[in-house]
């Protein structure tokens, strides 16, 4: 009798470092192989048509995509693809943009390594898995208004170093418009200047730099 091959996992993660710990903790475990390792959004996609794995964990950042438009990607064409997002980013936009492009679970580099083997057991038997900490982040911001997406772009172009007549300029709006914008930014925020707006978006996933 032959023995059998447990869960199959797939990494995607552009750090070797990452990589090659997430391969240690999975060979440790008799229940778990690890059929492949991807640095890019690309490689991924690939490696997932090739081989099908029962579950994929993905990083946020990749070099050519983010990991959740390789995500999208992925369960465009397998809509029953299991996902785990394993990423250093715990702002709340973050969360909210991967659940809702069908991460199963969401977890943090910073977890013991105890946390994401109980995940993968858990999104292979098809059910969530988000920890304590990032639910109630998640909740924390449930009833704040979102940007716009002209107030995003004009708040990254504030991050960017770019002054009120330079973003009106770049967008075809006025200078009072900018403004305005702005204020709306910050009330939503929380934020009481332009630069704590920023770093407000920025922790949480809104903008990145």
């Amino acid at each position: 009798m032959t023995e059998p091959e447990g869960i199959r996992i797939l990494c995607v993660d552009d750090h070797p470092l990452m990589r090659e710990g997430i391969a240690a903790i999975i060979k440790s475990q008799p229940d778990m192989q690890l059929v492949a390792e991807a640095a890019t959004g690309k490689e991924g996609l690939e490696k997932y048509r090739q081989l099908l794995p029962d579950v994929t964990l993905m990083d946020l950042r990749l070099p050519d995509m983010s990991g959740v438009d390789c995500l999208i990607a992925i369960r465009k064409e397998f809509p029953e693809a299991r996902i785990i997002v394993v990423t250093t980013f715990e702002g709340d936009v973050d969360v909210q943009r991967a659940l809702e492009a069908g991460a199963r679970a969401y977890l943090l580099k910073s977890m013991p390594h105890k946390e994401l083997v109980e995940a993968i057991r858990k999104v292979h038997a098809g059910k969530k898995s988000i920890p304590a900490a990032i639910a109630t982040r998640l909740a924390e911001h449930l009833a704040d208004e979102a940007l716009t997406a002209r107030e995003i772009e004009i708040l990254r172009s504030v991050a960017e170093g770019y002054r009120n007549r330079e973003i009106a300029e770049r967008l075809f709006i006025s200078e009072e418009t900018v403004k305005i914008h702005i204020r709306h930014v910050m009330d939503k925020l929380g934020a009481t200047h332009r630069t704590q707006a920023v770093a407000i978006a920025v922790r949480r996933g809104i903008i990145q730099v």
